[in-house]
């Protein structure tokens, strides 16, 4: 070490090894190594970081994958209810391969389509959810009518929403079954014959009113055939 004097002043030289801003090389060459050791562990939490989101990123796109977009119900329907375009709505669900699904590229197809069920609101539809009604469901029971030409629409068909109503001839209003007689059902089939002047028709009722459908004596009942879903 060179002490120089500037006047009365002393100086420190320029040269002087252990100078470095006030600290000596050992104790800087320390702090930087501690501060290696510190930041280490962050970086390892940062890969951990990055692999786990990577892996929870594929994960969703495999499970992703095996979505499809089918059609579910917007709201609830009856058994016998002719489909409409509201009532139907896409989702994408992953759908096993034995389980019966509707594409929703068939929601056009679906239109005008009658219930063989009665669905929830939310409920896949199916292809067995759709076509004649499955009959009898649970509380329910099928009436035969033996109607002759005028006492039914042509149009009534296996699916028709129809109202079922006591039409008295002559004297016979003594003989009502009922205070009001008029059921609501679903027609399950329409039989004729060309031999015969009658068309049968099979109506899905509650019990109660099949029954009293039933006791009616013949050539006193006449379908009139509601709207579809009875909306």
């Amino acid at each position: 070490m060179r002490i120089q004097t500037d006047g009365d002043r002393p100086s420190i030289s320029d040269d002087a090894p252990w100078v470095n801003n006030g600290k000596k090389p050992e104790t800087t060459s320390r702090l930087r190594a501690a501060g290696r050791r510190r930041s280490l562990p962050y970086l390892l939490l940062g890969v951990l970081l990055i692999v786990a989101c990577t892996a929870a990123f594929l994960l969703i796109s495999l499970n992703s994958g095996d979505r499809q977009p089918v059609l579910a119900l917007a709201r609830p329907v009856t058994v016998g209810q002719v489909l409409s375009a509201q009532d139907l709505r896409l989702v994408n669900v992953a759908v096993d391969p034995g389980v019966g699904v509707i594409d929703a590229g068939q929601a056009a197809s679906m239109v005008g389509q009658t219930m063989s069920v009665s669905l929830p609101a939310g409920a896949l539809l199916t292809p067995e959810s759709v076509g004649i009604a499955a009959v009898p469901i649970a509380g329910q029971a099928v009436a035969s009518l033996a109607l002759k030409a005028g006492q039914f629409p042509p149009e009534t068909a296996p699916g028709s929403r129809v109202a079922v109503v006591f039409v008295p001839n002559g004297g016979a209003a003594a003989s009502q079954p009922v205070s009001d007689a008029v059921w609501s059902g679903v027609v399950t089939s329409v039989t004729s014959a060309l031999n015969e002047q009658v068309t049968v028709v099979s109506v899905q009722l509650t019990e109660v009113a099949a029954r009293q459908v039933a006791a009616v004596p013949a050539g006193q009942l006449s379908l009139v055939l509601l709207s579809g879903g009875g909306r």
